[in-house]
């Protein structure tokens, strides 16, 4: 264990000063000197002494001021009366939420309310945790989240192959001198399961110590510092891994290390790579055979190699299969649990995610539980795609859905069928929208019940801890107060929602019975008695939470069993955090299948292989549209912040990128508008010329879309651009998981 210097004194919780605050905005987890100036944010600094990113920041976290002052923020509950958005006091707002919602539930049954939760939520103290308590016990049978368009491939294929929808392993780039990195652009994203800071140093020193390849339809910002970029065509990905794995069976290149005795499955995977032949793929995949080859080859011929893949393996038509295979590859070259290759993290707390679900114990492939009521999309890990929330809203009958719960979300620009949603919203009966802003789609809500700012309450990551290169923890201390004391936090405006959808007035939920079951509830999954553990405090809340999953972790001192035991006293008197070291090997005792043995040939995966077969031999599109992030403007909800939307004037992010002989073909200049159309809708948008994409792609960000009525969003409505998402068919997804494919769409291209 690690402890680093003590930090200069800090000040009191809205003093003027040097607070240490961990940035909650992304991955990076960047350890920052948030100085007050006359009780604003005067400037944000890389804290030197962090233990984790010892001085780096990127743009996002110089951003907390911005987010925390910006005067669109809401600041008080908001509902709306005759059409226009009246402040209210909390008590006010909570009855309008009953008003509301319990009339639905009346008429209809709590299966006519649903919620959608996005992406935010993961880092935020109280949401993060108690966001389960909603979706747990609220009773209402469907839910929505932005999990379907990300990561949803690679919780499937956890869950199959280690028995965890959590347990995904992540490259452990500080120690590799071979990184192929597929689908993933960590220069604009920072780490995407993935938590390491300053990653692309990290990868310039692996580029100059060994080689870093990019598999990319984009010549990103990331190709652009590796030692070599392959462009591929979308959504064929998994075609060129099968490849790969063909060679090292058929060049005898199967190493499987400290794993053999672990693997299950490894004859059948054997059986079904016979065919995928690289000459078979290379067609397809604009990959020569050749160069399939050597990468099998030079990956079996590195000591310290490893495959990522990412959201642009995630969210295509295979992202199931891509998930799995990036994997297998790292399996079969005895690359997984060790040094340098994928390894599992070991997070000094223990994520509430990382509780298997009921029924679906062992890995089981127990999926389609239940099915939606239009489209029939069968149940995956207890979620189906957010397209289909549209079409519930839309379609009348028995199970039609009339009130939405949002948090921290938004659809409308984030999810296939956004633009329909926009357009359904306003008929739902009852829409509750926990959220600190009025945007694309809380602008239709009947009640926004805002949040605190990230600078307003404590911060301990949760779920980003368990794909971190090292077991680091870090806690931080609130650096302004709520301006109003009495305001209830973001935890127990969700247990009052989830003590209405059980049919008790939000105004009178019981919020410590709720949260005292909840902390029983985590105790037991911990080994520990729950009356026990509340007996150690004076009050809940998500600081109970975090002690508890602290204390009962790996490295927690279990109430007083092991004295030296990290705790969340001990954090708090470490503010630049506490590292217990790099991560180790963990198989066999991280796998959570009953022969604690790795199912390398999960039938549910194989029987999607002939569909993969199937794409081989579809004709070429015209035109093939992925999606792309930018390091400023990863999220729609980060297009309000003046410090990371400075230099859009005559610099507009949200563009076509598109190849210089394709819009040759079709007389186009860097600055022409074009007509881009797909099965699913058209949109103008802006182009702009390169020869960093393969000729055949086009490329758009996501998240924008901004400037629509009845939205507060000062600076991102300067900014409207384009919401690719306006061309995302509803029903162009990957088969296994539900998960959107918002990467490889076919479309066209017309000049305006």
């Amino acid at each position: 264990m690690t402890i680093p210097p003590k930090p200069l004194p800090l000040v009191p919780v809205g003093a003027d000063g040097r607070h240490l605050h961990q940035c909650p905005l992304c991955e990076a987890m960047c350890g920052l000197e948030i100085h007050v100036e006359g009780g604003r944010v005067a400037r944000v600094r890389g804290n030197p002494d962090d233990v984790w990113s010892k001085g780096y920041m990127c743009p996002k976290g110089a951003s907390l001021g911005d987010l925390h002052h910006d005067p669109d923020r809401v600041r008080r509950p908001l509902v709306k009366v005759e059409g226009r958005w009246r402040e209210v006091d909390w008590d006010t707002a909570f009855r309008r939420c009953t008003q509301l919602l319990a009339p639905v539930i009346e008429r209809h049954g709590i299966a006519a309310v649903t919620s959608f939760t996005g992406q935010p939520t993961a880092h935020t103290l109280g949401l993060s945790r108690y966001i389960h308590v909603l979706l747990g016990m609220s009773g209402m049978p469907t839910s929505y989240s932005s999990g379907t368009v990300d990561q949803w491939p690679k919780n499937l294929s956890s869950h199959l192959m280690y028995g965890g929808w959590w347990t995904i392993p992540v490259p452990d780039i500080e120690r590799t001198d071979l990184l192929i990195i597929m689908g993933a652009n960590p220069a604009a994203s920072q780490g995407s399961l993935l938590a390491a800071p300053d990653i692309m140093s990290t990868i310039g020193e692996i580029a100059r110590r060994g080689t870093v390849i990019v598999i990319d339809p984009v010549r990103t910002k990331t190709a652009a510092r590796a030692s070599e970029w392959i462009p591929i065509v979308p959504g064929t990905d998994a075609a060129l891994l099968l490849a790969v794995v063909h060679t090292l069976f058929a060049e005898d290149l199967v190493e499987l290390g400290a794993l053999a005795g672990h693997v299950d499955g490894l004859e059948v995977l054997r059986e079904v790579a016979v065919d995928w032949h690289p000459e078979r793929v290379a067609e397809t995949t604009g990959v020569p055979a050749e160069r399939i080859r050597a990468l099998a080859r030079q990956l079996a011929g590195t000591d310290r190699a490893v495959v990522y893949g990412r959201i642009g393996l995630c969210n295509q038509e295979f992202g199931s299969l891509c998930s799995w295979l990036v994997d297998v590859v790292n399996i079969l070259t005895g690359h997984l649990d060790r040094p340098g290759g994928a390894m599992f993290g070991r997070p000094v707390l223990r994520s509430l995610l990382h509780s298997p679900q009921p029924g679906l114990e062992d890995g089981k492939a127990l999926f389609g539980r239940w099915r939606t009521r239009v489209r029939d999309a069968p149940e995956v890990l207890g979620q189906v795609p957010v397209a289909c929330l549209a079409e519930e809203i839309e379609t009348p009958g028995e199970g039609q859905i009339r009130a939405l719960i949002t948090v921290a979300g938004n659809p409308v620009l984030s999810a296939p069928s956004g633009e329909q949603l926009d357009r359904l919203l306003p008929t739902l009966e009852a829409m509750i929208c926990v959220d600190n802003a009025i945007n694309e789609t809380t602008r239709h809500a009947d009640v926004i019940l805002p949040g605190l700012s990230p600078l307003e309450r404590a911060h301990l990551d949760d779920l980003q801890l368990s794909f971190a290169l090292r077991s680091i923890a870090n806690y931080s201390a609130p650096v302004f107060d709520p301006p109003d004391p009495e305001r209830p936090d973001e935890w127990e405006i969700l247990l009052r929602l989830t003590g209405l959808c059980q049919g008790t007035p939000a105004e009178s939920v019981d919020i410590a019975a709720l949260d005292d079951g909840f902390t029983d509830y985590v105790a037991y999954t911990l080994g520990l008695d729950g009356a026990f553990v509340r007996s150690h405090y004076e009050r809940g809340g998500p600081e109970r939470m975090v002690d508890l999953t602290l204390r009962g972790g790996p490295f927690g001192d279990r109430y007083g069993e092991r004295p030296d035991g990290v705790s969340l006293e001990m954090l708090e008197r470490e503010p630049n955090g506490v590292d217990f070291g790099p991560t180790v090997a963990q198989i066999p005792g991280i796998l959570g299948t009953a022969d604690h043995k790795i199912r390398l040939a999960p039938r549910y995966l194989l029987d999607d292989i002939p569909r993969l077969a199937r794409r081989l031999r579809r004709p070429a599109a015209e035109l093939l549209l992925v999606s792309r992030r930018d390091l400023r403007s990863n999220n729609s909800w980060m297009h309000n912040a003046p410090n990371l939307m400075r230099g859009m004037t005559g610099n507009n992010r949200c563009t076509l990128l598109i190849h210089t002989d394709d819009a040759g073909a079709r007389g186009l200049s860097t600055g022409d508008v074009a007509v881009v159309r797909s099965e699913a809708g058209c949109i103008d948008v802006p182009v702009e010329l390169t020869d960093d994409i393969k000729s055949g792609v086009v490329s758009m960000p996501h998240g924008w879309g901004h400037g629509r009525e009845g939205s507060r969003l000062t600076i991102a409505n300067q900014h409207p651009g384009a919401n690719t998402n306006a061309l995302s068919p509803p029903l162009f997804i990957d088969d296994p998981s539900g998960n959107a494919a918002v990467n490889g769409i076919p479309v066209t291209v017309t000049r305006s």
